[in-house]
């Protein structure tokens, strides 16, 4: 294959998965046939780069994976208070995962809840991390272990999307929510906690 048509199959592909994101969030059932049709493309060529459906979830699941993970770890750069830290990465994340959220309920069905606590574990490894620093030096105060905060965080944050996803939750107001949760859930007294985020919002 030559240099031109390898950008042109590059390019095929990133228009595909651009589109393909943009129709599942409108519809969560929407077919290959939909998706080459928005993409302006014939069924063969989204069938070349993805072999089914799934294969095209996974592939996008594992990119709002990877933006998550980079939006955390941007968020907390040269953050070192443990809630601060939370409370920066719950709102770093919130407009990617907001983007994403559909999706994730989504790939939940496609992909399997495991397939995305797999496909999470590097995030929350992280998180785990954080946590425990945070146990350690006495701003967070749990029954739980780090490593199981951080999972109940994890839930905490797919919860919020559903609420949204269900009308209980106004999207503007749920990030904010979701980091004062994160933090509450890790011990910090609320009036503390909305301090922080409050804070958290004002640097973002």
């Amino acid at each position: 294959m030559t240099t031109g048509n390898t950008s042109r199959a590059d390019t095929n592909r990133r228009r595909i998965l651009d589109v393909a994101l943009a129709e599942l969030l409108r519809d969560p059932d929407a077919s290959m046939d939909q998706i080459a049709r928005a993409a302006g493309v014939v069924r063969r060529t989204v069938y070349g780069h993805f072999p089914s459906r799934e294969a095209l979830i996974g592939t996008l699941t594992d990119e709002a994976v990877q933006v998550l993970t980079d939006a955390d770890a941007s968020a907390r750069a040269g953050v070192t208070d443990p809630a601060q830290a939370v409370a920066r990465a719950v709102l770093g994340i919130w407009e990617i995962a907001d983007r994403y959220r559909l999706l994730v309920a989504l790939a939940q069905r496609t992909v399997t809840v495991q397939g995305i606590r797999d496909r999470l574990a590097p995030l929350r490894e992280e998180k785990t991390r954080v946590l425990q620093r945070g146990l350690d030096e006495g701003v967070f105060s749990s029954p739980l272990p780090a490593a199981a905060l951080a999972f109940v965080h994890e839930q905490l944050l797919f919860a919020v999307m559903e609420s949204v996803n269900e009308g209980l939750l106004p999207p503007d107001e749920a990030g904010h929510a979701a980091a004062v949760t994160a933090l509450t859930a890790a011990g910090v007294p609320a009036d503390r906690a909305e301090e922080l985020v409050v804070r958290a919002s004002r640097e973002a």
